[in-house]
C-alpha cells in the first residue's frame, strides 16, 4: 500500500488549504482513512478520519468546524479541507490507513499501519 500526500504549503492566519492523499496497492474503498499531524517538538496527533464509504467522519476537537475530511473512492483519494487556519495548525500532515477492512473509525495511531510521507503546512501569524 502506498500513500502519497500533497497540498501543503505556506498560508496566512485565517487562510485555507486542501490536502490530498492518493492511495494505491489495494481496494481503496474498503478501508478507513485518517489524517494525523505532528508539529515540531510535539507528539503526533489525530486530526480526522473517514469511514470506507465516506458516511462517517470523526474529528479532533481542535479542528472540528474548521476542517473537513472527504474521500473520492473512484479516484482512490482522501482529502482534508482546512479553513480558518491558525498558527497552531502548523505541522507535517500525514495520511494513514489500517491493515484490515474491519477496523472501525478510530483516532488511535496504533490502529493505522500504512503512512504517507507527510506534507508540511505552515500557518504564519
Amino acid at each position: 500500500v502506498q500513500l502519497q500526500a500533497s497540498g501543503g504549503g505556506l498560508v496566512q492566519d485565517g487562510g485555507s488549504l486542501r490536502l490530498s492523499c492518493a492511495a494505491s496497492g489495494r481496494t481503496f474503498s474498503r478501508y478507513l482513512m485518517g489524517w494525523f499531524r505532528q508539529a515540531p517538538g510535539k507528539e503526533r496527533e489525530f486530526v480526522a478520519a473517514v469511514s470506507s464509504s465516506g458516511a462517517t467522519k470523526y474529528y479532533a476537537d481542535s479542528v472540528k468546524g474548521r476542517f473537513t475530511i472527504a474521500r473520492d473512492n473512484a479516484k482512490n483519494t482522501v482529502y482534508l479541507e482546512m479553513n480558518s487556519l491558525k498558527p497552531e495548525d502548523t505541522a507535517v500532515y500525514s495520511c494513514a490507513a489500517p491493515r484490515s477492512e474491519g477496523v472501525l473509525i478510530t483516532r488511535a495511531a496504533r490502529d493505522y499501519v500504512y503512512w504517507g510521507q507527510g506534507t508540511l503546512v505552515t500557518v504564519s501569524s
